[in-house]
């Protein structure tokens, strides 16, 4: 008999290292010898998008075209420092240093196009589609190009540096704000499960995520996809099979995670909820996603067949001894 439950699940999560220690990001802007502008970061690519956000980031400060834009990143001969690829940290931390980077980067080029054009103030002055122009008077104006040339010998540049806000936890009395910020999400799902096989499908999915402002659809769209792949993986299929220190699912013929087949086509909502202290209101959502599809997942299964699923993964053979027990302990209450 096959069966059908929803479960629902919402979560909150705080990106960042947390708890008071040192979360820092710093970029360098440098003006290149084509007129195009070098970021120059040590954030990394590990597919959640950050090369892309980066340059967004970028072009969106100096309003310039995302071609003109040259990144150089993962190269820590080259590139200053900016943490690590983790606590969902990259867009947050490394885009609020690219973005004060490229202010102080548009701020220096304002006063070098004061002394080349002969102004006495650098106020009116706009930077825009790769020239500095002042806004009262467009004649004077001065491309990046033709700065590049006379500044090749002493290449115009700028840093930025981006600490985030967050207090260690108090031992004593458990309290503080060891994040920040924080994002938020909910899932719903519904399953279909055999109580025969004690298989489990996913039917339908919803994912809402709470993302600040969206820098790039897309790229969230993907992370919510693949955060459901592998929390439907780790609830559903993932088991080590551990005994005794020992891993017995050493290769993937044992160790099952999710295909494109087991995957369902997930309805996703991207909320916009602008935060004042990211990067155009951004935050990071690269690890929130996968948080509360696992409890849905198994709220699902409990509205089914009524049986709670305590251990992960919940395979078919769980699945089966747990309705053989409620079987069972329904059977001893009708005597």
């Amino acid at each position: 008999m096959k069966k059908r439950g929803k479960g629902v699940a919402i979560a909150f999560y705080g990106t960042g290292y947390g708890d008071g220690f040192p979360d820092v990001s710093r970029a360098e802007i440098r003006l290149l010898d084509d007129g195009k502008v070098g970021i120059y970061v040590g954030g990394t690519e590990v597919g959640q998008g950050a090369k892309t956000v980066f340059v967004q980031i970028a072009a969106e400060t100096l309003r310039i075209s995302p071609e003109k834009i040259v990144l150089i990143n993962e190269d820590t001969s080259e590139t200053p420092d900016a943490g690590t690829a983790a606590a969902s940290r990259q867009t947050y931390n490394t885009g609020n240093a690219i973005k004060k980077a490229c202010e102080n980067f548009i701020e220096i080029l304002k006063e070098i196009t004061k002394k080349e054009l002969r102004l006495n103030s650098t106020v009116g002055l706009i930077v825009k589609n790769g020239e500095v122009y002042l806004d009262i008077f467009p004649q004077k104006r001065i491309s990046f190009e033709e700065l590049s040339k006379r500044y090749r010998d002493n290449p115009i540049s700028a840093k930025g540096e981006f600490v985030a806000q967050t207090v260690q936890m108090d031992p004593e009395t458990g309290q503080g704000a060891p994040y920040w910020p924080y994002t938020f999400n909910a899932c719903a799902v519904e399953v279909e499960v055999d109580t025969y096989t004690g298989e489990v499908t996913i039917l339908k999915a919803k994912v809402a995520q709470d993302v600040g402002k969206a820098v790039n659809p897309k790229l969230i769209e993907g992370q919510i996809d693949g955060g459901f792949a592998m929390a439907l993986g780790y609830v559903l299929m993932e088991d080590l099979n551990l005994v005794e220190g020992q891993i017995r699912n050493l290769n993937f013929s044992r160790y099952l995670i999710p295909t494109a087949p087991d995957m369902v086509d997930v309805e996703k909502i991207i909320i916009e909820d602008s935060h004042s202290t990211g990067p155009f209101g951004a935050k990071g959502i690269g690890e929130p996603v996968m948080i509360p599809v696992g409890p849905a997942i198994l709220n699902a299964i409990y509205d089914a067949i009524g049986v709670r699923i305590t251990e992960l993964p919940a395979t078919p053979e769980k699945i089966i001894e747990a309705l053989q027990r409620k079987e069972l302990e329904e059977g001893r209450n009708s005597e």
